[in-house]
């Protein structure tokens, strides 16, 4: 893995955004959420943690950092959507984390997670897709796909909420040995680590966002099927046997 780092000091806030082969998009995702962030003054670092591309994604990403220092770039040759969230994550210097996806970028998002963490109540905010005020218009395979997987995960892991993939932000002093103890990476990494946190006595309120897919997701959502149930059954296996910490 490579890496480059901006900001002499730390910043408050760490956004995470893992990219695959995005070369189409990761400029105007990159600088629209920037100017963004700029626009409500946040004090933050913004890293994209590539994996796996084989396009001018890393290329053009390099290309943004004489005009935001605030960017941050690791690498890593395998495509693993969950290894590069969590190694995002636990490189992130800010006090608070705020996982992102390149085609939301919701920074209304931001403005109220980082509200509820900053009163010291909540240890990690979800930014739910399925619960009651959130507004989902993704394609409806999308949409039923979402919920399947989400009672799927009630069944074999005895989850407690509505949604686990998407937006997150956390206390990242509080989460740490939740990141730490997580195992699984690729799609079950981001469910592991709310379970993980409900099951080892975090703090977790969902909150409901919108939602609007900008382009066509690169990953084939019925190939990874199987993998999925396979590694969910493993999950709850896995999970069973924690105890609160």
């Amino acid at each position: 893995m490579t890496q480059a780092k901006s900001h002499a000091s730390a910043p408050e806030v760490s956004v995470v955004i893992p990219v695959y082969n995005e070369e189409a998009t990761v400029e105007w995702a990159v600088r629209g959420l920037t100017e963004k962030l700029r626009r409500i003054r946040l004090d933050f670092e913004l890293i994209l943690s590539a994996n796996g591309c084989v396009d001018r994604t890393v290329m053009v990403a390099n290309l943004l950092k004489p005009d935001i220092p605030e960017l941050v770039i690791i690498e890593s040759a395998e495509p693993n959507y969950g290894k590069a969230l969590k190694s995002g994550a636990v490189i992130a210097r800010g006090q608070y984390v705020v996982c992102e996806e390149i085609d939301l970028c919701d920074v209304g998002f931001h403005t109220r997670a980082l509200a509820l963490l900053r009163e010291g109540s909540v240890d990690l905010v979800v930014g739910s897709k399925a619960l009651p005020g959130s507004d989902d218009r993704r394609p409806l395979v999308r949409k039923v796909a979402t919920r399947v997987y989400n009672n799927m995960l009630r069944l074999a892991t005895g989850f407690r909420g509505t949604d686990t993939h998407g937006l997150k932000a956390f206390n990242r002093e509080r989460m740490a040995p939740v990141l730490g103890a997580c195992v699984f990476d690729k799609d079950l990494f981001a469910s592991e680590l709310v379970i993980r946190a409900q099951k080892m006595g975090r703090s977790v309120l969902e909150i409901p966002v919108g939602v609007e897919e900008q382009r066509k997701s690169p990953i084939h959502l019925f190939r990874r099927v199987p993998a999925v149930v396979r590694n969910m059954t493993k999950l709850g296996a896995e999970l069973r046997t924690l105890k609160k910490s």
